[in-house]
């Protein structure tokens, strides 16, 4: 009798240890709450809410519209990245087989073939295409951005974890500054369209997913953001912005249901850019990722970010960055036709502190208009 009880025990532990196990793969919103990423703002360790004076204002900060230098219609405003599995599992192996394994990595079956075969390994990839344009104290565009992360541990029996997230949606943001630029106000609303699963399988069987299994829904998603710039050496800069400022749910809901609503938390910033010489100036930047603790499971040592970006005559860019317990670095040109970035990052795939398992990714951000 005691060794049934036992085993009944045994039994009942294993099922709630499998069931907080599922779906641990997700979408690293508390760390990264923007819709949109910017390359630049990923190499200084996702720390921006202060600097951000371009047309990511939008998501990071609207209020840093009223620091854009100068009108910019981007045709072409793409950001791709992927991550170091994504290369193993895709990239690797025979030249032969690299091409098409390229293209399986951007699906959720192909990608569960490519694990299946490289168990032990996390894929990663994000696509983000922005036209907009956007001026001091506006912007407008439309955002389309598509983000996949699929797992599969190497242990025996192990599932096939996958997450796989289109949002898309027109938007407009606007500023106001105050007292000569020294306060600034800025919100965004973004109609945004929201189509994702979050799921698992087993890795031997093919995914056939149909329309109705996903979740979908549509809200429109307000983010506000202020700047305090003291007019001091140094520009000493405080900033905050709130995502989802007015806690919209999604609504319009189909297929397996509406998506889960975005989180209303609060990203805090402080900066100051020294002037070295006359046309070098190196930023510094600490943010407070969800400063209200919407994400109570995820480690406030993994919320604290830093950044730096030396500016060579507003054209040329290096940057380094420290973000979810990781270092980060890039190169960026900027011209009046062109902007260019390249990136590397990490996340930490643990829940608890820092250095979980890195995550490192690459990432390239071009833009191209007038």
């Amino acid at each position: 009798m005691s060794t049934r009880i036992s085993r009944l025990i045994f039994t009942g532990i294993s099922s709630l240890a499998i069931a907080f196990s599922s779906f641990a793969i997700d979408f690293e919103d508390a760390i990264f709450p923007e819709l949109a990423t910017s390359g630049r703002a990923l190499a200084m360790g996702n720390a921006y809410v202060a600097k951000v004076d371009d047309s990511s204002s939008v998501y990071y900060n609207p209020a840093g519209l009223g620091t854009v230098r100068y009108p910019h219609l981007h045709l072409s405003n793409i950001h791709f990245e992927v991550n170091k599995g994504w290369l193993k599992t895709g990239a690797g192996g025979p030249i032969t087989d690299a091409a098409g394994n390229i293209f399986k990595g951007f699906s959720i079956d192909g990608t569960r073939e490519l694990l299946k075969d490289n168990p032990g390994n996390i894929s990663h990839s994000r696509f983000n295409f922005l036209p907009n344009f956007t001026a001091r104290y506006i912007s407008f565009g439309y955002l389309l951005s598509i983000r996949q992360r699929a797992a599969l541990s190497s242990e025996p029996g192990a599932q096939y974890e996958y997450a796989w997230r289109r949002d898309h949606g027109p938007y407009v943001a606007l500023n106001l500054s105050l007292f000569g630029g020294i306060f600034k106000l800025g919100a965004s609303v973004t109609w945004l369209m929201r189509k994702e699963i979050i799921s698992q399988s087993d890795p031997n069987t093919k995914i056939d997913l149909s329309e109705g299994d996903y979740k979908k829904g549509s809200a429109p998603i307000i983010n506000a953001g202020t700047k305090i710039t003291l007019p001091v050496a140094w520009l000493p800069t405080f900033a905050a912005t709130m995502h989802n400022a007015t806690e919209q749910d999604f609504g319009n809901a189909s297929g397996a249901g509406k998506p889960d609503a975005i989180r209303n938390t609060m990203d805090l910033g402080f900066s100051v850019t020294p002037q070295i010489g006359k046309v070098i100036r190196w930023h510094f930047e600490v943010n407070y990722k969800d400063f209200t603790g919407e994400y109570s499971d995820v480690s406030t040592s993994r919320k604290i970010t830093f950044g730096s970006e030396l500016d060579i005559a507003r054209t040329f860019f290096f940057r380094l960055g420290y973000g979810d317990g990781f270092g980060s670095a890039g190169l960026g040109i900027k011209t009046r036709k062109l902007e260019f970035d390249l990136t590397t990052y990490a996340v930490d795939n643990g829940m608890e502190g820092y250095k979980g398992n890195e995550d490192r990714r690459f990432a390239m951000t071009i833009s191209t208009g007038f």
